[in-house]
This record gives C-alpha cells, sequence and structure tokens, in this order.
C-alpha cells in the first residue's frame, strides 16, 4: 500500500482539510443517494430489487428481500465452533456493557413541583451491516445486541447480498445468535429508504444504525428526518500519534488492519521522528493496496500532535508513548471486549458519540404540581410577555381549582 511522508502546517484545521479531501465527501454522492431514495419511495421493492441486480448480484436476479427463519437459523447451526463461540463471548460482553448504560426513571423534587425523568425504547430499529470486501458478523453484534439491551422489541438486520444473491452465512448465523427478529437481502442506499419509508415486504423502523459506504451514510442523513440515526459511520479513520522511538511494526499493523476497509478510509500516523515515520513507510509499502489513503505526518512537537488530533476527530485515536496516554492500541474492541465499534467518522468524533443504548432509547418527562400556586402565580406574567393569554389564564385556572372551599 502506497504511504506519503507530510509536514504538518502551523494550522491544524488547515492540515485537517487537506487530508480530508484526500478522499471522497458526502456532498459527491448526494444527487445519486436522492435519486435511489425517491425510486423506492415511488416503486418500493421493484426499485431494491432493481438497484440490487445492479449494484450487488452482478445482473443476476435477486432473491426475495426478505431471508427466512430457518435459514437463519440453519446458519447458526453450521457456524465453525470456534467462530459461534467467539460470537457468544461478544454477544455476552457487548449486551453487558449496553445495559449497564440503561437510565433507571430518576424524580427530582424542584420548588413547587415534582419531576421524574423517564426514558422508553423506541418499538423498531434496524442495523445495517456492510458487505463488499469481507463479511462483518461483529457488526451484527454491536447493533443487535446493544437495541435489545435498550429494550427495542422488534431489531432487524439488512445486509447485501453477494452474486450468488445471499447473505454471507457467518452473518445470517450472527443474526441468529444475536437474536435479531428479521433479516433482509438488501444494501446501499436503497436498503437505507426501503427501513425509513417501507415496502410491501419491509416494514418501516423508527431507527437506522450502522456502518457503511459514503452512500449508505448520506443516505441515513437524507432520511434522518423521518427516522433516527446514530451517527456518520461511514468509511473508517485512524490517526496514531507516536512518540519518537516506539516500535513502528504494531504500528504500522494497526494502520494496515484500519486500511482493510478500503475505498474512503483514511488511515494516519503522526510524529516528531522523521526516522519513525520512514520506518512506517517502508513497512506499509510492502502491504497489498486495499484502495485506503494512508498519510504520515511529520509534527514539531507533541502540543501540535493534540491539535491535529483535536481538529481531525478520528473514528480512532491511538497514542503510543510514554509521555501520552495509552488509550487504546488494539483490535479487541473492535470484537469481543465489550465496547461498541460502530464509531463516528469524518471528524464527526467532534459533536457525536460511539453506538449506544442512547440511540434506542427516547427521554421524556413527568411533572407532578402539588399546591399549583408558586408555578402559577410566577409564570403567568412570562406567559404575558410572551404573548400567550391563554397559557396564563390556563395556570391561574389552576390556583382558582385549589383553592378551599
Amino acid at each position: 500500500m502506497r504511504s506519503e511522508i507530510v509536514a504538518a502546517g502551523a494550522d491544524p484545521e488547515t492540515t485537517v482539510a487537506a487530508l480530508r479531501e484526500l478522499i471522497p465527501a458526502a456532498e459527491s454522492v448526494a444527487a445519486g443517494v436522492a435519486e435511489i431514495i425517491a425510486e423506492v419511495r415511488a416503486r418500493g421493492d421493484d426499485a431494491v430489487l432493481q438497484y440490487t441486480q445492479r449494484f450487488d448480484t452482478g445482473g443476476t436476479v435477486p432473491r426475495p428481500l426478505r431471508v427466512p427463519r430457518d435459514a437463519v437459523r440453519a446458519a447458526a447451526e453450521q457456524l465453525p465452533q470456534a467462530v459461534a463461540e467467539a460470537l457468544g463471548l461478544a454477544i455476552a460482553n457487548v449486551g453487558d456493557a449496553a445495559r449497564a448504560a440503561v437510565q433507571l426513571d430518576r424524580t427530582v423534587r424542584v420548588r413547587g413541583a415534582e419531576v421524574t425523568l423517564r426514558e422508553a425504547p423506541v418499538w423498531s430499529a434496524a442495523v445495517y451491516v456492510p458487505g463488499g470486501r469481507a463479511p462483518y458478523p461483529s457488526t451484527v453484534v454491536m447493533g443487535v445486541v446493544t437495541a435489545i439491551a435498550a429494550g427495542v422489541p422488534e431489531v432487524v438486520v439488512c445486509a447485501p447480498p453477494g452474486r450468488d444473491g445471499e447473505i454471507d452465512p457467518v452473518v445470517l448465523g450472527a443474526c441468529e445468535l444475536a437474536a435479531a427478529t428479521g433479516v433482509y437481502r438488501m444494501g446501499g442506499a436503497q436498503a437505507i429508504a426501503a427501513l425509513a419509508y417501507g415496502t410491501a415486504t419491509v416494514k418501516p423502523v423508527d431507527v437506522i444504525v450502522g456502518p457503511g459506504n459514503l452512500w449508505v451514510q448520506e443516505a441515513k442523513r437524507q432520511v434522518s428526518g423521518q427516522v433516527g440515526i446514530d451517527s456518520f459511520a461511514g468509511p473508517s479513520d485512524l490517526l496514531v500519534l507516536a512518540e519518537p522511538g516506539s516500535d513502528p511494526e504494531p504500528i504500522a499493523l494497526d494502520l494496515l488492519a484500519q486500511a482493510e476497509h478500503g475505498d474512503g478510509t483514511l488511515v494516519l500516523a503522526a510524529s516528531t521522528s522523521r526516522e519513525l515515520l520512514e520506518q512506517l513507510a517502508a513497512l506499509i509499502e510492502r502491504a497489498a493496496d486495499t484502495g485506503a489513503v494512508c498519510r504520515l505526518i511529520e509534527l514539531h512537537d507533541l502540543n501540535q500532535a493534540w491539535s491535529l488530533a483535536q481538529a481531525f476527530a478520528p473514528e480512532h485515536l491511538e497514542l503510543i508513548g510514554p509521555e501520552v496516554e495509552l488509550l487504546a492500541g488494539t483490535a479487541f474492541g473492535d470484537y469481543i471486549a465489550g465496547s461498541n465499534h460502530i464509531l463516528p467518522t469524518g471528524g464527526t468524533g467532534r459533536f457525536a458519540s460511539a453506538l449506544s443504548v442512547r440511540a434506542f432509547r427516547r427521554s421524556f418527562t413527568e411533572v407532578r404540581v402539588g399546591d399549583p400556586s408558586l408555578l402559577a402565580s410566577t409564570a403567568a406574567p412570562l406567559a404575558r410577555a410572551e404573548g400567550f393569554e391563554y397559557h396564563a389564564r390556563s395556570m391561574e385556572a389552576r390556583i382558582r381549582d385549589n383553592q378551599p372551599g
């Protein structure tokens, strides 16, 4: 895989903008995605199957969109024992971590009232599992198990079929072990549109989560007024900050591991050591090309390194060396450690978070007012100041209703 050593500029925002321009932006596919969504809304199953034949099965007539339940069960029964055991451990750990984040009802006493903070799960959710280079059963676990831990009753999975018209059997098996309630043979922007608006076969859902290519993520963005989404979890990115003297081999392996996600992936390593960067370049260039973009960034000092990390807001940030705390540097989090690997990309880590039960739960409040006198007498003038006379009268009526007879 090709790499290139570049110098970081004085302004981290300018440096990051130049790095982001190395990969396609969402705007580049926005019009095409909008057309697909419109076609699915207008023609339903027919449009989804047409796009599946065009993009996924290579011209072969697609199988029905819904995978039969017995086929999902059979796939789980045929999983190699080692894979089934790994999925079982991942399901247990991800479930435990997710359930720990579920908030119980909390009641707060305020002046003149009692406010209960409540949460409830959405009714239905869909987990998008990418296809392409390799199957991603771990993504099934991350999405489905987290949704179930949040209390969602209906959790479906969709994944693009291969040229034989079928979803990879390991993905199907993971769907059964994770307890997905349904599986669809569809991918791309057309799958997102079907899940958001529904078709004759596909029931619309309340929330869509999961990683995918630029088309999938742009489709999620465009339907986000119709359904909830997790975040922009598109083509992957990694930034490694490494101090001089760090071992180049594990760093190169981490960069190459992330680069396996293919086109649109951006992998970066930054260091004040030119020698370390040259060692990384030599190691990386021995590997096969994956379509990912790799840049090695020469820094002036560690302060510049942190500014770069803050501006880039990577999906994965790896800190290596005695002067920076080692936050994360292994692939365990992608699979079985319990943390969720569906993470915001494209710099959206500045404001978005990893997939959690929060994506599948709604917050609301319940207010109980005992004696309304304090609140009503105080709030009525404020309501009138905003021009809402009947708001004020409604509150004042409560005072009269509670006067002693």
